[in-house]
């Protein structure tokens, strides 16, 4: 890990600020655009240590929570472990492109909170170039399809899937609106559901990749309840389901960060890991690896859940967020892979079957001055994605031939500031977990796309969790 940022002065003697009252100026730091695009903070001098509410965590969840406490008027300190803004989305540059490394879908038909912001900040969309060529598995190995036929052929299966979905999901974004029906199904994995089909060996294997990828791994490790929740939230139908895979954010991910993060203006420090949060009457003590510590009367714990077990809480955690800790969230196999490559396959999307390739899905990306950029994903803890030997072999293993010209990966899984990648509830997690872990203690509030109400695991997701725990964190200031 990093060590904290230089610069902090000693406490100055300053009463809590109330609301509006407070000089945006005054309570924030200047901002500077780094090479990556990302807004970093100006080194403070003589800066208070005593602010309204302190925010855990610069990714979207975080950032939404600064955002909206600042324009209500409270100061407010961001601490953030790495050495960048963003947490499990991150623009980067690879191949001469703007990349994504993390999150990178939106669409703002299905999803309202990023809808909203994108609308807020005029920022526009970048629609994906639909792949030219599919192949999928088939009991006699890989086989090509048109994109009409694969795709067409797989969203009939996820249909039968989360036939009765509309029903237990009557409300995707109120999860336990049917507690009368949602207990039966919570306690199914994906793996549970796919038996209960009686699918062809055909059908089987058009969908176990997808659901495995997902889970982490094994379709038996996911909940069915968390993929038909998506699968709701698009609209109960596969139509809406592909279009959650089909727009981008244009400027990537940081730019929509950047917009909310540059409105906010709060006091950002970054390589700042904390390391204990305890109360003490009224207030909140926030310290750091670094041995300091700042004073304020609410905090947002804007990091991934998984996260949650690396800080000592005082009081400790409540027993809903001990568990989703203790039990894991993110998926903690995930790794996503750029590769830069020559093929005779052209814009090609590739997917495995459950158990089969280390890389279980390949999605076509833009040209290149080398080629074609395409993303993919493994779970595979043992499979290296540095290792040009290795992806080829596995991109093999899906029926596509490509001649690497370089390879971009971040596994999540090893990250110690996310310790897991996309979100995934657990059988089990949504009706044992929820409603409780999106609740407050006192003024201390938890927001993370992991344990959104509806797009629990995307940036929409995120954004409506800091967002709530903003309004959690500031209860009787």
């Amino acid at each position: 890990m990093n060590p904290e940022n230089s610069g902090t002065g000693a406490a100055n003697q300053v009463r809590q600020p109330s609301r509006r009252s407070i000089l945006r100026a005054g309570a924030a730091t200047a901002l500077s655009v780094t090479a990556s695009g990302l807004l970093a903070p100006a080194a403070a001098a003589n800066e208070r240590q005593i602010y309204d509410v302190i925010v855990i965590g610069a990714g979207y969840a975080g950032i939404s929570a600064a955002r909206d406490l600042r324009a209500e008027g409270y100061s407010v300190l961001v601490l953030e472990a790495r050495g960048r803004v963003g947490g499990r989305t991150w623009t980067q540059t690879f191949a001469g492109r703007t990349v994504e490394m993390g999150g990178t879908w939106v669409d703002p038909a299905s999803q309202p909170h990023v809808g909203a912001e994108l609308t807020r900040y005029g920022i526009g969309l970048v629609e994906d170039q639909a792949p030219e060529r599919t192949f999928l598995p088939t009991p006699s190995g890989p086989q090509e399809f048109t994109p009409a036929q694969g795709f067409g052929n797989l969203g009939s299966v996820f249909e039968q899937i989360f036939e009765d979905s509309s029903q237990y999901f009557e409300r995707p974004f109120e999860p336990l609106y049917r507690s009368d029906l949602i207990g039966a199904k919570d306690i199914l994995s994906l793996r549970d559901r796919l038996n209960q089909m009686g699918l062809t060996p055909e059908e089987e294997l058009l969908v176990n990749g997808q659901t495995a990828v997902y889970s982490g791994g094994s379709s038996a490790s996911g909940a069915l309840t968390m993929l038909a929740q998506w699968w709701a939230l698009s609209g109960h139908n596969n139509t809406g389901w592909n279009d959650t895979m089909r727009y981008r954010i244009a400027g990537g991910t940081a730019a929509l960060l950047n917009a909310m993060l540059n409105e906010a203006q709060p006091v950002l420090h970054l390589n700042t890991p904390v390391t204990a949060v305890a109360r003490q009457g009224d207030s909140y003590f926030v310290s750091t690896r670094a041995g300091l510590s700042y004073q304020s009367r609410g905090v947002v714990v804007a990091v991934p859940a998984n996260v949650w077990q690396t800080i000592k809480f005082s009081p400790a955690l409540p027993a809903a967020q001990t568990a989703a800790t203790a039990q894991g969230i993110g998926v903690t196999t995930g790794t996503k892979l750029w590769i830069n490559a020559r093929s005779v396959e052209g814009r090609f999307y590739a997917q495995g079957k459950e158990g089969g390739s280390p890389i279980t899905m390949v999605v076509p990306d833009k040209l290149t001055a080398e080629g074609q950029l395409y993303i993919a994903f493994s779970t595979d803890p043992t499979f290296d994605p540095t290792n040009a030997t290795q992806v080829h072999a596995a991109v093999q293993q899906l029926g596509a031939e490509i001649d690497i010209v370089s390879l971009k990966a971040h596994r999540w899984g090893s990250d110690p500031y996310a310790r897991g990648g996309w979100a995934f509830r657990k059988p089990g997690q949504l009706t044992s977990l929820y409603p409780a872990v999106t609740q407050p203690t006192g003024r201390l509030a938890f927001a993370s796309g992991d344990i959104a109400n509806g797009w629990s695991g995307y940036i929409d997701g995120a954004i409506e969790s800091g967002r709530r725990a903003a309004q959690d964190a500031t209860v009787g200031i």
